[in-house]
């Protein structure tokens, strides 16, 4: 298994725990992601998104509704503010040790160590726009995320993302 952690710097040499803004009543923990869902971080750190995925699950209204005459399995959606910033500034991809992570949440992918970690290795990620394109994500801007966000709740859709909505415009 392989395991990353993003990051808009690029001099990290040991990740330390601590504890999330948004995560109080949890002890000091360093943050990775898996390998399957690592896409959902080639934006910058607090660059407001809604990842979702096709599944069996969801009604046939919804498939119309969210996913329209796409092909993809998977939506994100940024709002279009965000897209100077995305491509202007490389992310910084820390691929991290395993043996010291465990599952979080097996659906976004996330795992946790409450020990320090020292990356593996360190890779660029310059446009992280044109990699999800490649990967065959549809990728959609919006001037405001809250009415995507309000009829994703509401909806037959359960594999979703919605990630730092605290800096989301409206």
């Amino acid at each position: 298994m392989r395991l990353y952690h993003f990051s808009e710097e690029d001099n990290i040499t040991i990740f330390h725990p601590r504890v999330k803004e948004n995560r109080k009543n949890m002890p000091p923990v360093v943050w990775a992601i898996d390998e399957e869902h690592q896409f959902t971080f080639y934006l910058p750190r607090n660059c407001p998104r809604i990842v979702y995925r096709r599944s069996q699950s969801v009604l046939e209204e919804d498939a119309s509704r969210f996913f329209g005459p796409t092909t993809s399995e998977i939506v994100l959606t940024i709002e279009n503010r965000w897209l100077s910033r995305i491509l202007q500034y490389p992310l910084f991809r820390y691929e991290l040790p395993a043996s010291t992570f465990t599952l979080f949440d097996e659906t976004a992918g996330y795992y946790i160590s409450e020990q320090e970690v020292t990356p593996l290795q360190k890779s660029i990620i310059e446009n992280g726009l044109e990699q999800l394109a490649a990967m065959n994500i549809d990728i959609r801007f919006t001037p405001d995320l809250h009415p995507l966000r309000e009829k994703l709740l509401q909806s037959s859709i359960t594999d979703f993302g919605i990630h730092r909505f605290e800096f989301a415009g409206g």
